[in-house]
């Protein structure tokens, strides 16, 4: 399993490596908006962010995982997302 590693860079830009068989980094923009629609507020947003990358691993390797994206984008390649994150938080 892939080590997962968040780490806010600014309001709403965090840089996530993922340890795995090859050590990728992504940047991660989240709204505080998208941020307070998905969570309520009930989970950090680092938390947030983890289990969106955990969610992702079940899908694709790391090295496939697109290097800067916004995190409501995950929802445009895989629609079940924001149902499934709801669940795990």
């Amino acid at each position: 399993m892939a080590k997962i590693e968040v780490t806010k860079k600014g309001a709403e830009t965090f840089e996530v490596t993922v340890r795995g068989a090859t050590t990728t980094t992504h940047t991660v923009k989240l709204a505080v908006d998208y941020y307070q629609e998905l969570t309520g507020g009930k989970v950090s947003a680092e938390t947030l962010i983890e289990k969106s990358f955990e969610f992702l691993l079940e899908r694709e390797s790391n090295t496939m995982i697109l290097s800067s994206f916004d995190l409501p984008v995950i929802g445009y390649y895989f629609p079940e997302f924001e149902d499934t994150i709801l669940k795990r938080l």
